[in-house]
């Protein structure tokens, strides 16, 4: 690309959307950073949406872009999918509550589900969000083993609380050598204990992962792992079978994070792409259709571990004399499986039960057309993912195995790309990866298509 062209599609940006910007200045008075998520902002401002319908997106301009980042993947049916509308209207007209505050019928009827379609998960929990079902994976992981700490991955993201956010993105210059990762802190506020409790391992690499699980073995509950890191990045077939194979004969539990691979692969999830059982699994995302929810899911004497005991309540003061809450695990939440979601859940389940082939078809299909444009420019670039979900790397590496392999990538240009789209109707927040949903079909293709070789020829 040439040097003069290089933030032409941040300028343009500014000047298509003044009315994101003017609200940025005012959201910035009652938020920090004018945003309620860091994960929402990009610079120099965020786009504003005001509507949403199917693959599209509307900005308070008027501007009208399709849809790649989906709330992160969580659209799975797109924006506002009439049958997933219509189950959760139906649910609050039934029911006559949007809440219970008690167990209710939907709670078994969506356990059964996931039950059939994760054989792995043979007891479960809901959670509030993807964050929260890893939360508790890990405590259960404590409680069961006895062992106080974990191993996770360089380059995972688990959620933002401080047992796991630590070595996402750190820099090469602190993450230490390839082969023995490094503890770094990701965020203000955390305490040096996270740092030594987290052990990391590298990605896609067996040997170096085997040997330091060997060396930690007694101290380690679990293992935690994104088996598509990022939701794009795979694990070799050889590796996942191997942690599998390992962690059985050190005696660590094995958590599977599919918070991003949930019905991305296919309705079973990395566990039915790699046929493999983790001792627990992590669900979120799409599992919902855009509502909020999280799974916890697992073997049966592992998820008993949370066995609820009327003498050991930690609300119930009337026990406090003879109860020990500390004899059972603690998990609660007002919302867990709440009445509206779970039937949003059910009803995405069942479209997604005549329509994730098609889903996975038209991700495959954009993949191979957007390479080809590239290659035919002579750029180097990898498309990268499994399903419905995949990003775009600039890179002349022939493999992109693991977060070290990521760094190769050139970041500049990719953002500009971005950007450009962003201008030509095509969004995704810049540097994140794509997702595709049921509402995308071969208008939304051509119309990519189109706008990436108008802005590749610009560049």
């Amino acid at each position: 690309m040439a040097i003069s062209e290089r933030g032409m599609g941040i300028k343009r940006y500014t000047k298509k959307t003044p009315k994101s910007l003017e609200f940025y200045k005012e959201a910035c008075k009652v938020m920090p950073g004018g945003t309620t998520a860091n994960i929402k902002f990009f610079a120099p401002y965020p786009i504003v949406m005001d509507k949403g319908k199917g693959s599209r997106l509307y900005d308070l301009d008027g501007n009208e872009y399709i849809d790649y980042l989906l709330s992160y993947g969580a659209l799975i049916l797109g924006h506002g999918h009439p049958r997933v509308l219509q189950a959760v209207q139906e649910q609050l007209y039934d029911n006559g509550t949007y809440l219970f505050g008690t167990p209710h019928l939907l709670e078994v009827e969506m356990g059964r589900k996931i039950q059939q379609l994760y054989p792995g998960v043979e007891l479960l929990r809901f959670t509030n969000s993807g964050t929260e079902a890893t939360l508790l994976a890990i405590r259960l992981a404590y409680a069961y083993t006895g062992k106080n700490k974990i191993a996770k991955f360089e380059g995972h993201y688990h959620g933002g609380y401080d047992q796991v956010l630590v070595s996402v993105n750190p820099s090469i210059d602190e993450a230490g050598h390839p082969h023995q990762p490094r503890s770094v802190a990701e965020s203000k506020g955390m305490d040096q204990y996270h740092e030594e409790h987290t052990v990391i391992l590298p990605f896609n690499d067996l040997d170096a992962a085997s040997d330091i699980l060997r060396k930690r073995k007694d101290e380690l509950a679990a293992v935690i792992v994104e088996p598509i890191q990022g939701g794009y990045i795979p694990a070799e077939r050889s590796f996942m079978e191997g942690l599998r194979k390992l962690t059985e004969e050190l005696d660590i539990l094995l958590v599977f994070d599919e918070v991003k691979t949930c019905f991305r692969l296919g309705l079973g999830g990395a566990q039915e792409y790699y046929s493999i059982k983790p001792d627990l699994t992590a669900l979120g995302k799409a599992v919902g259709g855009g509502y909020p929810i999280g799974i916890t899911g697992g073997k049966k004497d592992i998820m008993e571990v949370s066995l609820p005991k009327a003498a050991s309540d930690v609300f119930d003061s009337s026990q406090s004399k003879h109860s020990n809450a500390r004899d059972v695990l603690f998990h609660s939440g007002t919302y867990n499986g709440h009445p509206s979601i779970l039937a949003a859940g059910l009803e995405t389940i069942a479209v997604l039960e005549e329509e994730i082939s098609q889903i996975n078809e038209t991700a495959d299909r954009l993949k191979t057309e957007i390479s080809k444009l590239f290659l035919q420019r002579g750029i180097a670039v990898r498309t990268l993912g499994i399903g419905s979900i995949f990003n775009l790397i600039f890179t002349e590496k022939e493999q992109i195995l693991n977060y070290r392999d990521l760094q190769s990538a050139d970041f500049g240009l990719r953002r500009e790309l971005d950007f450009q789209l962003i201008n030509e109707g095509i969004y995704t927040k810049p540097l994140n990866r794509y997702s595709v949903s049921s509402a995308h079909g071969q208008e939304e293709i051509d119309q990519t298509l189109e706008a990436y070789d108008k802005v590749i020829k610009r560049l």
